[in-house]
Protein backbone atom coordinates (compact mmCIF):
# COMPACT_ATOMS: atom_id res chain seq x y z
CA UNK A 1 0.00 0.00 0.00
CA UNK A 2 1.87 3.28 -0.94
CA UNK A 3 1.04 5.93 1.85
CA UNK A 4 -0.86 9.27 0.74
CA UNK A 5 1.77 12.32 0.77
CA UNK A 6 1.41 15.03 3.19
CA UNK A 7 -0.07 18.56 1.94
CA UNK A 8 3.19 20.12 3.16
CA UNK A 9 4.99 17.79 0.20
CA UNK A 10 2.25 18.61 -2.22
CA UNK A 11 2.92 22.54 -1.98
CA UNK A 12 6.83 22.22 -2.25
CA UNK A 13 5.89 19.81 -5.41
CA UNK A 14 3.66 22.47 -7.14
CA UNK A 15 6.30 25.25 -5.89
CA UNK A 16 8.79 23.76 -8.03
CA UNK A 17 6.96 22.90 -10.82
CA UNK A 18 6.34 26.60 -11.54
CA UNK A 19 9.55 27.81 -11.55
CA UNK A 20 10.58 25.56 -13.51
CA UNK A 21 8.19 26.31 -16.12
CA UNK A 22 9.01 30.29 -15.32
CA UNK A 23 12.92 30.09 -15.67
CA UNK A 24 12.65 27.66 -19.07
CA UNK A 25 11.43 30.40 -21.44
CA UNK A 26 14.87 33.08 -20.39
CA UNK A 27 17.92 33.89 -21.71
CA UNK A 28 21.11 33.58 -19.37
CA UNK A 29 20.75 37.57 -18.70
CA UNK A 30 17.31 36.87 -17.45
CA UNK A 31 15.32 38.85 -20.55
CA UNK A 32 13.04 36.40 -22.59
CA UNK A 33 14.27 35.75 -26.35
CA UNK A 34 11.69 37.84 -27.89
CA UNK A 35 12.14 41.08 -26.00
CA UNK A 36 16.08 40.59 -26.08
CA UNK A 37 16.00 40.46 -29.85
CA UNK A 38 13.29 43.81 -30.18
CA UNK A 39 16.07 45.77 -28.04
CA UNK A 40 19.21 44.52 -29.94
CA UNK A 41 16.96 45.70 -33.51
CA UNK A 42 17.95 49.30 -34.33
CA UNK A 43 15.01 51.91 -34.52
CA UNK A 44 14.80 52.45 -37.93
CA UNK A 45 14.53 48.38 -38.56
CA UNK A 46 11.58 48.46 -36.36
CA UNK A 47 9.91 51.31 -38.23
CA UNK A 48 10.27 49.85 -41.76
CA UNK A 49 10.01 46.06 -40.83
CA UNK A 50 5.84 47.39 -40.26
CA UNK A 51 3.48 47.61 -42.55
CA UNK A 52 3.23 50.71 -44.36
CA UNK A 53 1.22 53.64 -42.88
CA UNK A 54 -1.24 55.41 -45.07
CA UNK A 55 -0.73 59.02 -45.32
CA UNK A 56 -2.16 61.65 -47.76
CA UNK A 57 0.50 64.31 -49.24
CA UNK A 58 0.38 67.87 -50.23
CA UNK A 59 3.37 69.97 -52.30
CA UNK A 60 4.73 72.78 -50.24
CA UNK A 61 4.55 76.10 -52.73
CA UNK A 62 6.55 79.02 -52.77
CA UNK A 63 4.52 82.25 -53.31
CA UNK A 64 4.95 85.75 -52.16
CA UNK A 65 3.36 85.87 -48.72
CA UNK A 66 1.70 89.07 -47.40
CA UNK A 67 1.80 89.16 -43.31
CA UNK A 68 -0.80 90.06 -41.59
CA UNK A 69 -2.11 91.58 -38.36
CA UNK A 70 -5.74 90.37 -37.67
CA UNK A 71 -8.25 92.02 -35.22
CA UNK A 72 -11.97 92.65 -34.93
CA UNK A 73 -13.13 96.19 -35.41
CA UNK A 74 -16.01 98.61 -35.96
CA UNK A 75 -17.09 100.85 -38.51
CA UNK A 76 -16.84 104.47 -37.43
CA UNK A 77 -17.99 107.34 -39.02
CA UNK A 78 -15.53 110.19 -40.02
CA UNK A 79 -17.69 112.56 -38.81
CA UNK A 80 -21.02 112.57 -37.15
CA UNK A 81 -22.60 116.40 -35.82
CA UNK A 82 -25.80 116.54 -33.61
CA UNK A 83 -27.64 119.19 -35.06
CA UNK A 84 -29.02 122.09 -32.62
CA UNK A 85 -30.68 125.34 -33.12
CA UNK A 86 -28.37 128.46 -31.57
CA UNK A 87 -31.56 130.53 -30.40
CA UNK A 88 -34.70 129.22 -28.73
CA UNK A 89 -37.58 129.39 -30.89
CA UNK A 90 -40.29 127.39 -32.72
CA UNK A 91 -39.80 125.09 -35.82
CA UNK A 92 -41.99 125.95 -38.39
CA UNK A 93 -40.83 124.22 -40.97
CA UNK A 94 -39.42 120.95 -41.60
CA UNK A 95 -37.07 120.63 -45.16
CA UNK A 96 -35.35 117.05 -45.03
CA UNK A 97 -36.98 113.62 -44.89
CA UNK A 98 -35.22 110.87 -42.62
CA UNK A 99 -32.24 108.82 -44.14
CA UNK A 100 -32.29 111.56 -46.86
CA UNK A 101 -28.49 112.27 -48.10
CA UNK A 102 -27.78 116.36 -48.05
CA UNK A 103 -24.78 118.15 -48.71
CA UNK A 104 -22.81 121.04 -46.74
CA UNK A 105 -25.36 124.04 -46.39
CA UNK A 106 -28.21 122.70 -47.36
CA UNK A 107 -31.33 124.01 -45.61
CA UNK A 108 -32.69 121.52 -42.80
CA UNK A 109 -35.17 123.80 -40.88
CA UNK A 110 -36.81 126.92 -40.32
CA UNK A 111 -37.50 128.91 -36.85
CA UNK A 112 -39.96 130.98 -36.08
CA UNK A 113 -37.89 134.51 -36.83
CA UNK A 114 -40.74 137.39 -36.33
CA UNK A 115 -38.96 138.60 -33.38
CA UNK A 116 -35.76 138.49 -35.30
CA UNK A 117 -37.02 140.51 -38.03
CA UNK A 118 -38.56 143.31 -36.20
CA UNK A 119 -35.30 143.96 -34.15
CA UNK A 120 -33.17 144.49 -37.43
CA UNK A 121 -35.45 146.30 -39.20
CA UNK A 122 -35.46 148.40 -35.96
CA UNK A 123 -31.87 148.82 -36.00
CA UNK A 124 -31.98 149.80 -39.46
CA UNK A 125 -34.27 152.39 -38.20
CA UNK A 126 -31.86 154.03 -35.64
CA UNK A 127 -29.14 153.73 -38.23
CA UNK A 128 -30.93 156.33 -40.60
CA UNK A 129 -31.39 158.26 -37.96
CA UNK A 130 -28.09 158.86 -36.96
CA UNK A 131 -26.60 158.98 -39.87
CA UNK A 132 -28.46 161.76 -40.88
CA UNK A 133 -27.72 163.24 -37.26
CA UNK A 134 -24.02 162.72 -38.56
CA UNK A 135 -24.65 164.16 -41.72
CA UNK A 136 -25.86 167.32 -40.08
CA UNK A 137 -22.83 167.52 -37.44
CA UNK A 138 -20.83 167.42 -40.88
CA UNK A 139 -22.57 170.04 -42.21
CA UNK A 140 -22.03 172.57 -39.07
CA UNK A 141 -18.57 171.99 -38.82
CA UNK A 142 -18.17 172.64 -42.53
CA UNK A 143 -20.10 176.48 -41.91
CA UNK A 144 -18.08 176.73 -38.32
CA UNK A 145 -14.76 176.66 -40.41
CA UNK A 146 -15.47 178.99 -42.90
CA UNK A 147 -16.97 181.31 -39.96
CA UNK A 148 -13.58 180.89 -38.51
CA UNK A 149 -11.86 181.79 -41.82
CA UNK A 150 -13.43 185.26 -41.80
CA UNK A 151 -13.24 185.78 -37.84
CA UNK A 152 -16.71 185.59 -37.18
CA UNK A 153 -15.91 182.49 -34.93
CA UNK A 154 -13.52 181.27 -32.51
CA UNK A 155 -11.34 178.03 -32.78
CA UNK A 156 -13.47 176.50 -29.46
CA UNK A 157 -16.87 177.04 -31.75
CA UNK A 158 -15.03 174.68 -34.55
CA UNK A 159 -13.67 172.48 -31.96
CA UNK A 160 -17.12 171.52 -30.70
CA UNK A 161 -18.67 170.47 -34.06
CA UNK A 162 -15.59 168.65 -34.65
CA UNK A 163 -16.45 166.50 -31.46
CA UNK A 164 -20.29 166.35 -32.79
CA UNK A 165 -19.01 165.01 -36.10
CA UNK A 166 -16.69 162.39 -34.22
CA UNK A 167 -19.50 161.31 -31.69
CA UNK A 168 -22.55 160.78 -34.38
CA UNK A 169 -19.42 158.80 -36.82
CA UNK A 170 -18.88 156.68 -33.33
CA UNK A 171 -22.75 156.01 -32.81
CA UNK A 172 -23.15 154.94 -36.01
CA UNK A 173 -20.21 152.28 -36.40
CA UNK A 174 -21.95 151.06 -33.17
CA UNK A 175 -25.32 151.13 -35.27
CA UNK A 176 -23.70 149.03 -37.85
CA UNK A 177 -22.64 146.65 -35.83
CA UNK A 178 -25.39 145.86 -33.82
CA UNK A 179 -27.52 145.50 -36.76
CA UNK A 180 -24.35 142.81 -38.10
CA UNK A 181 -25.56 140.77 -34.50
CA UNK A 182 -29.66 141.08 -35.50
CA UNK A 183 -28.57 139.92 -38.56
CA UNK A 184 -26.71 136.93 -37.82
CA UNK A 185 -29.19 136.23 -34.73
CA UNK A 186 -32.02 136.35 -37.93
CA UNK A 187 -29.82 133.56 -39.50
CA UNK A 188 -29.85 131.40 -36.96
CA UNK A 189 -33.76 130.98 -38.13
CA UNK A 190 -32.24 128.88 -40.89
CA UNK A 191 -30.90 125.76 -40.24
CA UNK A 192 -28.55 124.27 -42.79
CA UNK A 193 -26.80 121.27 -42.90
CA UNK A 194 -22.92 122.00 -41.51
CA UNK A 195 -21.26 119.23 -43.41
CA UNK A 196 -22.67 116.44 -46.01
CA UNK A 197 -24.09 113.25 -44.83
CA UNK A 198 -26.80 111.21 -44.14
CA UNK A 199 -30.44 112.16 -42.33
CA UNK A 200 -30.86 110.47 -39.12
CA UNK A 201 -33.61 110.28 -37.15
CA UNK A 202 -35.63 113.54 -36.92
CA UNK A 203 -36.59 114.74 -33.34
CA UNK A 204 -38.94 117.47 -34.14
CA UNK A 205 -41.64 118.72 -36.54
CA UNK A 206 -43.39 121.93 -37.48
CA UNK A 207 -45.16 123.63 -34.18
CA UNK A 208 -42.31 122.06 -31.79
CA UNK A 209 -40.70 124.47 -29.09
CA UNK A 210 -36.46 124.08 -29.38
CA UNK A 211 -33.49 125.37 -26.69
CA UNK A 212 -30.95 127.26 -28.02
CA UNK A 213 -27.93 124.38 -27.87
CA UNK A 214 -30.10 121.90 -26.25
CA UNK A 215 -32.80 120.22 -28.55
CA UNK A 216 -31.23 118.12 -30.48
CA UNK A 217 -33.00 118.55 -34.20
CA UNK A 218 -31.28 115.80 -36.29
CA UNK A 219 -27.86 114.12 -36.81
CA UNK A 220 -25.84 113.95 -39.65
CA UNK A 221 -23.23 111.12 -40.05
CA UNK A 222 -21.01 110.92 -43.16
CA UNK A 223 -20.79 107.62 -44.83
CA UNK A 224 -18.52 108.61 -47.13
CA UNK A 225 -15.44 107.49 -46.63
CA UNK A 226 -15.53 106.13 -43.50
CA UNK A 227 -13.34 104.31 -41.01
CA UNK A 228 -12.95 101.52 -39.24
CA UNK A 229 -11.54 101.17 -35.91
CA UNK A 230 -9.70 98.24 -34.37
CA UNK A 231 -6.90 97.53 -31.96
CA UNK A 232 -3.37 95.68 -32.28
CA UNK A 233 -0.94 94.64 -29.61
CA UNK A 234 1.91 97.31 -28.79
CA UNK A 235 4.61 94.80 -29.70
CA UNK A 236 3.79 95.91 -33.38
CA UNK A 237 3.99 99.32 -32.81
CA UNK A 238 7.04 99.85 -34.44
CA UNK A 239 5.74 98.28 -37.91
CA UNK A 240 2.38 99.90 -37.05
CA UNK A 241 4.20 103.13 -37.68
CA UNK A 242 6.41 102.03 -41.03
CA UNK A 243 2.81 100.92 -42.54
CA UNK A 244 1.54 104.45 -41.26
CA UNK A 245 4.12 106.09 -43.39
CA UNK A 246 3.52 103.94 -46.15
CA UNK A 247 -0.35 103.88 -46.14
CA UNK A 248 -0.30 99.81 -45.65
CA UNK A 249 -3.56 98.62 -47.35
CA UNK A 250 -5.95 97.37 -45.10
CA UNK A 251 -9.32 94.75 -45.52
CA UNK A 252 -12.38 94.59 -44.07
CA UNK A 253 -14.53 91.62 -44.51
CA UNK A 254 -18.67 92.07 -42.70
CA UNK A 255 -19.78 88.93 -41.20
CA UNK A 256 -21.51 86.52 -43.34
CA UNK A 257 -20.20 88.36 -46.59
CA UNK A 258 -18.91 87.16 -49.74
CA UNK A 259 -16.16 89.54 -49.98
CA UNK A 260 -14.37 92.55 -48.32
CA UNK A 261 -13.31 95.94 -48.87
CA UNK A 262 -10.25 97.75 -49.17
CA UNK A 263 -8.84 100.74 -47.73
CA UNK A 264 -5.72 102.47 -46.35
CA UNK A 265 -3.78 102.65 -42.81
CA UNK A 266 -4.91 106.24 -41.62
CA UNK A 267 -4.20 107.08 -37.44
CA UNK A 268 -2.81 105.10 -35.04
CA UNK A 269 -3.16 106.97 -31.90
CA UNK A 270 -0.55 108.99 -29.87
CA UNK A 271 -0.56 106.62 -26.67
CA UNK A 272 -1.17 102.54 -25.88
CA UNK A 273 -3.95 101.58 -23.31
CA UNK A 274 -2.64 100.53 -20.65
CA UNK A 275 -5.64 98.23 -19.53
CA UNK A 276 -5.49 95.77 -22.41
CA UNK A 277 -1.65 96.61 -23.88
CA UNK A 278 -3.19 97.61 -27.36
CA UNK A 279 -2.47 100.90 -29.49
CA UNK A 280 -5.26 101.94 -31.48
CA UNK A 281 -5.56 102.40 -35.27
CA UNK A 282 -7.72 103.38 -38.27
CA UNK A 283 -8.12 102.67 -41.67
CA UNK A 284 -10.29 104.76 -44.14
CA UNK A 285 -12.49 103.39 -46.82
CA UNK A 286 -14.12 104.53 -49.84
CA UNK A 287 -17.61 103.69 -49.35
CA UNK A 288 -19.44 105.20 -52.59
CA UNK A 289 -21.37 102.09 -52.38
CA UNK A 290 -22.42 101.86 -48.76
CA UNK A 291 -21.12 98.18 -47.63
CA UNK A 292 -19.62 99.68 -44.86
CA UNK A 293 -22.40 101.18 -41.92
CA UNK A 294 -21.13 102.91 -39.30
CA UNK A 295 -21.62 100.59 -35.68
CA UNK A 296 -21.38 97.55 -37.60
CA UNK A 297 -18.43 94.64 -36.57
CA UNK A 298 -15.96 94.00 -39.83
CA UNK A 299 -12.72 91.26 -39.32
CA UNK A 300 -9.65 93.73 -40.57
CA UNK A 301 -6.82 92.64 -41.62
CA UNK A 302 -3.72 95.12 -42.43
CA UNK A 303 -0.92 94.32 -44.13
CA UNK A 304 2.41 94.95 -42.55
CA UNK A 305 5.06 93.44 -45.47
CA UNK A 306 4.91 91.01 -47.84
CA UNK A 307 7.39 87.99 -47.77
CA UNK A 308 8.85 87.46 -51.88
CA UNK A 309 9.35 83.61 -52.30
CA UNK A 310 8.39 82.07 -49.34
CA UNK A 311 7.68 78.52 -48.86
CA UNK A 312 4.37 77.74 -47.49
CA UNK A 313 2.98 74.41 -46.10
CA UNK A 314 -0.67 74.19 -44.26
CA UNK A 315 -0.91 74.25 -41.01
CA UNK A 316 -2.47 71.19 -39.91
CA UNK A 317 0.46 69.48 -41.46
CA UNK A 318 2.88 71.01 -38.76
CA UNK A 319 3.65 69.20 -35.92
CA UNK A 320 5.16 70.22 -32.34
CA UNK A 321 7.45 68.48 -30.62
CA UNK A 322 9.90 69.40 -27.56
CA UNK A 323 12.61 70.37 -29.68
CA UNK A 324 10.19 72.28 -31.77
CA UNK A 325 7.61 72.27 -34.78
CA UNK A 326 8.47 69.66 -37.55
CA UNK A 327 6.72 67.91 -40.41
CA UNK A 328 6.80 65.11 -41.91
CA UNK A 329 8.58 64.66 -45.98
CA UNK A 330 7.89 61.51 -48.13
CA UNK A 331 11.36 60.68 -49.45
CA UNK A 332 11.41 57.14 -51.76
CA UNK A 333 8.49 56.34 -49.57
CA UNK A 334 9.78 57.00 -46.04
CA UNK A 335 8.47 59.37 -43.79
CA UNK A 336 11.69 62.00 -42.77
CA UNK A 337 11.39 64.49 -40.32
CA UNK A 338 12.13 68.07 -41.19
CA UNK A 339 12.81 70.98 -38.90
CA UNK A 340 11.39 74.05 -39.66
CA UNK A 341 10.66 77.63 -38.16
CA UNK A 342 7.29 79.49 -38.47
CA UNK A 343 7.85 82.62 -40.35
CA UNK A 344 4.27 83.85 -41.02
CA UNK A 345 0.61 82.12 -40.48
CA UNK A 346 -2.09 83.02 -42.90
CA UNK A 347 -5.29 81.49 -41.91
CA UNK A 348 -5.18 77.79 -42.88
CA UNK A 349 -1.46 78.22 -44.63
CA UNK A 350 1.92 78.70 -43.28
CA UNK A 351 4.83 80.57 -44.20
CA UNK A 352 8.32 78.53 -43.01
CA UNK A 353 11.89 78.14 -43.27
CA UNK A 354 13.76 74.59 -43.33
CA UNK A 355 11.23 72.74 -46.52
CA UNK A 356 12.27 72.71 -50.15
CA UNK A 357 9.58 73.93 -52.51
CA UNK A 358 7.79 70.99 -54.15
CA UNK A 359 8.52 68.61 -51.34
CA UNK A 360 5.74 66.53 -50.36
CA UNK A 361 4.50 67.17 -47.05
CA UNK A 362 2.67 64.57 -45.25
CA UNK A 363 -0.80 66.06 -44.14
CA UNK A 364 -3.07 63.20 -42.51
CA UNK A 365 -1.53 60.26 -41.32
CA UNK A 366 1.23 62.04 -39.34
CA UNK A 367 0.11 61.65 -36.43
CA UNK A 368 1.00 57.24 -36.58
CA UNK A 369 4.67 57.98 -38.14
CA UNK A 370 8.17 57.99 -36.78
CA UNK A 371 11.42 59.04 -38.97
CA UNK A 372 12.04 56.17 -40.86
CA UNK A 373 8.76 54.34 -41.16
CA UNK A 374 7.18 53.27 -44.74
CA UNK A 375 4.74 55.22 -45.96
CA UNK A 376 1.63 54.34 -48.73
CA UNK A 377 0.64 57.85 -50.38
CA UNK A 378 -3.32 57.97 -50.70
CA UNK A 379 -5.22 60.47 -52.43
CA UNK A 380 -6.83 63.42 -50.90
CA UNK A 381 -10.82 63.51 -50.96
CA UNK A 382 -10.25 66.39 -53.31
CA UNK A 383 -8.24 64.21 -55.93
CA UNK A 384 -10.67 61.28 -55.18
CA UNK A 385 -13.78 63.89 -56.15
CA UNK A 386 -11.98 65.17 -59.49
CA UNK A 387 -11.48 61.84 -60.75
CA UNK A 388 -7.90 61.21 -60.11
CA UNK A 389 -6.73 57.67 -61.88
CA UNK A 390 -6.73 54.77 -59.83
CA UNK A 391 -3.75 53.59 -61.57
CA UNK A 392 -1.73 56.69 -60.10
CA UNK A 393 -2.85 55.86 -56.38
CA UNK A 394 -2.43 52.17 -56.75
CA UNK A 395 1.43 53.35 -58.76
CA UNK A 396 2.51 55.77 -55.58
CA UNK A 397 1.35 52.58 -53.06
CA UNK A 398 3.23 50.27 -55.07
CA UNK A 399 6.08 52.06 -55.31
CA UNK A 400 6.07 52.59 -51.52
CA UNK A 401 5.35 49.02 -50.76
CA UNK A 402 8.75 47.85 -53.39
CA UNK A 403 10.71 50.44 -51.25
CA UNK A 404 9.48 49.24 -48.03
CA UNK A 405 10.85 45.53 -49.41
Amino acid sequence: MIPRPSCAALLWLLGALALAGCGGGRSAGGASAPAAAARAAPTGAVAASGPPISVTVVAARQRDVPVLLEAPGTVAPVSSVDVRPQVTSVVTRVHVREGQFVKAGELLFTLDSRSDEANVAKLRAQMAKDEAALADAQRQLTRSRELLAQNFISQGAVDTNQTLVESATAVLAADRAALDAARLTLGYSRVAAPGAGRVGVINVFAGTSVVANQTTLVTITQLDPIDVAFALPQRYLGDLLAALQAQAPVTARLPGAAGSVTGRLQFVDNAVDAASGTIKVKARFDNRRLALWPGAYVAASLTLRTIANAVVVPQAAIAQTPRGSVVFAVVEGKAVARPLQVVATLGEEAAVSGVAPGERIVLDGRQNLRPGATVAVRPREGERAAGRPASAASGSTAAASGASR
